[in-house]
């Protein structure tokens, strides 16, 4: 599944308005610099979610990671990027 940074961002968005559609806009304008807990708000138990949504999304295992891994939206593609290829 060959995918571009722009598509996996567009898929990213629409898995985080499904789980927290109260932050439609907000995720809506996130760009690859927006930060997860800071911008966006997301918790431990939000960022557990997304991975696992993630995962079954993309077919893809987050191994040895941690909340702290992805600061970013740049560093969640990062990390897709590299498990799809």
């Amino acid at each position: 599944m060959q995918l571009s940074r722009k598509e996996i961002l567009e898929k990213l968005q629409d898995i985080m308005i499904s789980i927290n559609d109260n932050d439609r806009e907000r995720i809506e304008a996130c760009t690859e610099q927006t930060r997860l807990v800071e911008d966006l708000g997301l918790t431990s138990v939000g960022m557990l979610y997304l991975v696992i949504v993630l995962e079954e999304s993309f077919r893809i295992k987050f191994e040895d990671v941690g909340a702290a891994t992805f600061s970013t939206v740049a560093k969640v593609i990062d990390y897709i990027e590299e498990k799809i290829k």
